[in-house]
Formats: structure tokens, C-alpha cells, sequence
């Protein structure tokens, strides 16, 4: 299967003045809106590592999958030092099962002072917020009866890290998938630690599997899905399943599967667990085609998301910067929607 990429609507998705945004996740809710779930973070702070600290995961509807989407509130916030992920949220997953919204995502937190314009200066990937919220990442979720919240979290991750394992670091972005009996299949990226046992490794993605969403989450086999030495390294994916089987999308972070670091790759399961890539992986490219005429490279294309309705994939949302690429180059971000075109 390949993806047929219509033209993105130019006013589309969501995007917020004086923040960052990230990383949507849609669902359509019985009121018969479209309900998105997005990370952002102020703009005073460096894009990154700025979301490691600062991010919050808010909530906006549109009448249309496509949008413009309009910011509703605050769904998960910032809640104290004191909580696993007290201090930020982000990366969120939507998924509904029977009458009960299931809100996955990534938290962290660090014992410091605010980062605030007064001491931005301080702050990057070396400073002590980093360390602390980097290596306290990990995997939790939340509950409500309603799109528009309140949401119930856990003073608990449902995915910690493990000794010796290739999450042995930090567990995040989470994509889960909620089968037809509540039981749950859970792709996740991993870190785990470098021979010197201080600093992070490369990426890797793993899976878990659950006999419902409040868990206990187990992690199938002692090696990832995906990493450098298997397929390659990739980030983001983003699961669905249709009367086939089980479908991944991701992002191909240094291009040895598609040719083309950045460029997104799909591979397909029959039972969630044990993964093949697509003979024709490239799903899409980091080129985008507008509908006000343009064709654009953009600087990232990332945090892919498929929206399923009516068992059928319909749209396809990232998150995406402009300028010429790298996370220190772009002036903004927004969460952008491609409508998908019938193969």
C-alpha cells in the first residue's frame, strides 16, 4: 500500500502565535467535531531542546478533518515538580475504547527553577533542565468520558524504564493501538544508555502489549522492532489497522531504508508484534505540495499521523517547520493536514 498525498490546505491544522507547536493527534468525537491533541510550548524558549521542560499538551476542534482548528483548553498542564511528568507533556496519542477517551503521551520533570527570558541563556541541551528532564522521559496516559476533558493522569508511567535493555534510558512517543476486546498493542521509541553509562544511545523502537489501556504494558522480546542494527533508525511511528492487518508509518531518521533522511516509510504486521517494511517503503517525502500552488521542501516533516474514518484512512497530519532545515533554523511551526486521494 502507498499513500496517495492530496494538496495541503495552506490554512489548515493549527498553529498558535508566540508558541511552538508539535505532534497532533485527531479523533472525531459523538458531538461530530474533530478533536486534536497538540503539543506547544512558548516561543521565548528555543524550539530545542525547549519542549523537553515547557510543553503542554492543549486541545482544538474544527467542524472538518482538515481545519483550521481552533484552540479549546489546556488538556494536560503543568502540575509540579513532584509528578513524573509534573514539569512537561507531550507527543500525545488520541484513542478511544467503549465510552472512554484514552489520552497516551510522553512526561518529565526536573527539580530547578523555571527556565524564564531572564535565564534562557542558560538553557540547552548540556544545561541541568536538560539532563534532568531528558533521562526522567517517560510513557503515560490519561482518561476522560469527553474530548474536552477533565482528564484523569496517573501519579505512575505505565511504561518505565528497564536495566540493561535497549530502554534502559528513557521510554516516549508513544502509539498505541486498541484492539477489539480493550487489549492493547503499544509501539514506543527507546534510549538506553552508551558504554559510558552516562549518556543516551541512539533511537530505538520497541513494542508493548497490554490486557487493557490501564495496563500492566509488558514488552515483547529483548530486542527492538527497529534500530541502527535492524532496518535502521527511525522515530515517530504511528500505528492503525484495517481487515489486513497492522500498518506503520514513521520517519526514517537517517535514510537507510527510503534513500532520504526525513523521509517517511511504511511497514505493515499481522499481529502488532513482529514487523516487515513495505517492498515500496517511501510513504512520503518532505516535499509538500499547497494548495494556493506551491511546492515546498520543508525544513522538518515529522510526527506523521493517519486518521482513520470509517476504516479507512482518510488524511494524513505532521507536525512541520519552516526554513531550510534543523530545529535551530526554522522561524515557526505548525501542525499541518494532507488530505489522502483514493489509489
Amino acid at each position: 500500500m502507498g499513500f496517495n498525498l492530496g494538496k495541503a490546505p495552506v490554512n489548515g491544522g493549527l498553529e498558535m502565535e508566540d508558541y511552538w507547536v508539535w505532534g497532533s493527534s485527531v479523533i472525531k468525537g459523538d458531538d461530530g467535531m474533530y478533536h486534536m491533541y497538540a503539543s506547544r510550548w512558548p516561543k521565548f524558549l528555543p524550539f530545542h531542546p525547549g519542549w523537553m521542560i515547557a510543553s503542554e499538551i492543549v486541545h482544538a476542534t474544527s467542524k472538518t478533518p482538515e481545519g483550521p482548528y481552533k484552540f479549546q483548553d489546556i488538556a494536560l498542564k503543568a502540575r509540579g515538580t513532584q509528578y513524573w511528568d509534573g514539569r512537561s507533556t507531550h507527543n500525545p496519542k488520541i484513542v478511544k475504547y467503549n465510552d472512554t477517551y484514552i489520552l497516551y503521551y510522553m512526561g518529565s520533570t526536573h527539580p530547578f527553577e523555571a527556565v524564564t527570558p531572564d535565564n534562557v541563556n542558560q538553557f540547552d541541551l548540556k544545561s541541568k533542565w536538560c539532563i534532568a528532564a531528558r533521562w526522567g522521559k517517560r510513557i503515560g496516559v490519561a482518561t476522560s468520558k469527553s474530548p474536552n476533558g477533565p482528564w484523569t493522569r496517573l501519579d505512575t508511567p505505565i511504561l518505565d524504564v528497564k536495566p540493561n535493555s535497549f530502554y534502559s534510558f528513557l521510554t516516549s512517543n508513544p502509539s498505541p493501538l486498541i484492539k477489539d476486546d480493550g487489549s492493547v498493542v503499544l509501539l514506543f521509541k527507546g534510549r538506553d544508555y552508551k558504554a559510558d553509562g552516562i549518556s543516551n544511545a541512539d533511537m530505538s523502537i520497541g513494542v508493548a502489549t497490554a490486557p487493557s489501556y490501564k495496563g500492566p504494558y509488558t514488552v515483547k522480546g529483548d530486542k527492538p522492532l527497529f534500530s541502527l542494527e535492524h532496518f535502521g533508525e527511525i522515530e515517530d511511528p504511528h500505528v492503525w489497522s484495517d481487515n489486513t492487518g497492522f500498518h506503520m508509518i514513521a520517519k526514517d531518521q537517517r535514510g537507510a531504508i527510503t534513500g532520504e533522511a526525513g523521509d517517511g516509510l511504511l511497514a505493515h504486521s499481522k499481529d502488532g508484534i513482529h514487523w516487515t517494511v513495505d517492498k515500496n517503503p517511501k510513504a512520503y517525502t518532505k516535499t509538500v505540495t499547497w494548495d494556493n500552488g506551491k511546492i515546498i521542501t520543508q525544513g522538518q516533516l515529522e510526527r506523521p499521523f493517519v486518521f482513520v474514518e470509517d476504516g479507512k484512512p482518510t488524511h494524513i497530519f505532521f507536525a512541520t517547520m519552516d526554513g531550510p532545515g534543523g530545529f535551530g533554523n526554522g522561524t515557526k511551526t505548525w501542525n499541518m493536514v494532507i488530505p489522502l486521494n483514493d489509489n
